[in-house]
């Protein structure tokens, strides 16, 4: 039997440039089901549940929805917020005072575990309700999914921004470290291998949290590098640690900032570039080192968005809708790989990806952790859409000299 009552909408954790596609979605297909009341979109995510400030999607029109879309980070707002057993109570409270029947909510690990929790709830009240999860993250850490709304764009980002400091410091050799978003997991980081089309190409070192990072092999593999082409490139996740799983920035930090959930703040300081770049100063002795930290410029850069990322991001919301409003289902959606490259939609349990990260798989790094495998850049590379620009080099012959040189 369909719940007759209405919708609302959040949006949780880190803006992405599509999330605002995946909430269109579920709006759009929403309003098509006469059962659905109103559609509501929450002010910063659960936080704006909890203080009841929504506004009414409902009579918002179809063209500025559509231009919302395409638009990047988070129309709603978004919140760190993680909820605890009496936050989600007082959630549900809400919700059930305003005659919510359907809730959904898009976000990374803990936001599906939100999820869950308040579905919880309303079993316990014997309410019924329905709860979707809809996926996002540019980390691309959500268990059970290929991928995620969010990484393909961000991804996208970091290869082309590669690909230019690759050309950058081709011209001007020496070494160049670039630290990229990533706390436990390296996806992000490992997009700048796609940046690579000629042999000598950088990035040719790649450092992520899955492997231990030790300070005097990392030295080493920069000397060899350098030693070689004469200029060493550097992709490095925020995340890297050491092997008693301790973030390498803590190190050389006294004060660390915390976020909501307790976690060191690794985005939005360059500490870690500035760290990595003295280490290759000081004992390699080389003048040209420099360091960059993406940070937030990776999450919702208007002028670098996957098409194929929008049209997934879309889809998620779509499909959140029809499961929940059409099916009458509650869970997680999920993305899954099918064929060369397409995808399908399947709906999974909460338990089943709430509070769990997915961590890059052993076939996508190389034996000794300094680097992607081919099989990674296989898998990332349609997920980065079309039209993806390259490089190129000049290829005139050389002119013989005419005038002697001194020995």
């Amino acid at each position: 039997m369909a719940l007759v009552g209405k919708v609302v909408v959040a949006q949780g954790g880190g803006p992405t440039a599509v999330i605002n596609q995946s909430l269109v979605g579920v709006v759009l297909e929403s309003r098509k089901f006469p059962q659905v009341t109103s559609v509501y979109g929450a002010i910063n995510g659960v936080r704006g549940i909890i203080n009841e400030e929504f506004v009414d999607l409902t009579q918002e029109t179809t063209n500025n929805l559509e231009q919302v879309a395409v638009t990047p980070s988070s129309a709603l707002g978004s919140t760190r917020d993680k909820p605890d057993q009496r936050y989600c109570q007082e959630i549900f409270r809400v919700l059930k005072a305003h005659d919510v029947r359907y809730f959904f909510y898009i976000g990374g690990n803990d936001s599906a575990d939100t999820v869950h929790i308040v579905n919880a709830q309303a079993e316990l009240a014997n309410y019924d309700f329905r709860a979707i999860h809809i996926p996002k993250t540019i980390d691309n850490d959500l268990v059970v999914n290929d991928h995620t709304p969010g990484y393909g764009s961000a991804a996208r980002f970091v290869t082309q921004a590669f690909i230019g400091a690759n050309l950058d410091n081709r011209a001007l050799p020496g070494v160049y470290i670039a630290v990229i978003m990533g706390r436990h997991a390296g996806f992000l980081t490992a997009a700048s291998s796609v940046a690579r089309k000629y042999p000598d190409d950088g990035p040719h070192l790649i450092y992520l949290p899955e492997r231990p990072f030790d300070p005097d092999r990392f030295v080493g593999d920069v000397k060899a590098v350098y030693d070689r082409f004469g200029r060493c490139v550097v992709a490095a996740s925020e995340g890297i640690q050491d092997a008693r799983g301790t973030p390498i920035l803590t190190k050389s930090l006294e004060m660390l900032e915390k976020d909501a959930h307790g976690n060191v703040q690794l985005s939005g300081t360059g500490a870690l570039g500035d760290l990595l770049a003295d280490m290759v100063r000081r004992k390699l002795n080389i003048k040209r080192v420099r360091s960059d930290t993406f940070g937030y410029l990776q999450r919702s850069f208007f002028g670098c968005v996957s098409d194929v990322d929008q049209h997934e991001a879309r889809e998620v919301g779509e499909k959140a809708a029809q499961f929940s409003i059409w099916h009458n289902q509650d869970g997680s959606i999920t993305i899954q790989r099918t064929g060369e490259y397409s995808v399908d939609y399947r709906l999974v349990p909460l338990r089943e990806v709430a509070g769990k990260t997915r961590h890059m798989p052993d076939e996508f790094i190389n034996e000794v952790g300094n680097n992607v495998t081919d099989a990674f850049r296989y898998y990332c590379r349609p997920l980065l859409g079309s039209g993806l620009h390259s490089a190129h080099r000049l290829r005139a012959p050389k002119v013989s000299k005419l005038l002697a040189r001194p020995e």
